[in-house]
């Protein structure tokens, strides 16, 4: 583990309308994404997309599944060098079984760009787990050390901070 190199926390986080927590501020994986920022000091990218601000969760749920099914790769704001990092985190919610396709599209981008470096992928669901994240990512950077993951509940977020720290401890942080 490059728990003494330089670490980041890539993540995309829906807010508003979510299941099992209804409209929310924060999107639960910026929760877990600033747990680690806390616990690690790592730097932070996120991914911001507008395309689905606002939308409640029905239709949410089908357009993503409608990107998954097209190979969507969505555009995001801003970019960040993941080459002068040694420890990448990726996080994201499970939509349809992966990580929401605006990820997909930061995989495309960068991906030559983790080589040799550890990468940790994590999740917030509501009863999916890791479902095939690990997998993409494995699939994604070829090159990369990809560890296990982790994976919480949405609802458990606000409240458990004790697993994210347990996780982080088990990883040597």
């Amino acid at each position: 583990m490059a728990k003494d190199g330089k670490a980041i926390v890539v993540f995309f986080s829906h807010a508003g309308d979510n299941y099992a927590v209804g409209n929310i501020e924060v999107g639960n994986t910026k929760i877990v994404a600033d747990y680690i920022t806390e616990l690690t000091g790592a730097e932070q990218f996120e991914i911001v997309t507008h395309k689905y601000d606002g939308m409640a969760y029905n239709p949410l749920i089908k357009l993503a599944q409608e990107e998954a099914r097209n190979g969507e790769l969505p555009e995001y704001e801003g970019d960040i060098d993941l080459s002068k990092y040694d420890t990448v985190f990726i996080g994201g919610p499970v939509w349809w079984g992966t990580y929401p396709q605006v990820m997909f599209t930061l995989f495309k981008k960068h991906a030559n760009d983790l080589k040799g470096k550890t990468v940790i992928p994590f999740t917030t669901h509501e009863g999916s787990g890791l479902a095939n994240c690990v997998e993409d990512v494995k699939a994604a950077f070829p090159g990369a050390n990809v560890q296990k993951g982790f994976s919480i509940y949405g609802h458990e977020v606000r409240t458990n901070k004790a697993k994210v720290e347990k996780w982080l401890q088990g990883l040597g942080y």
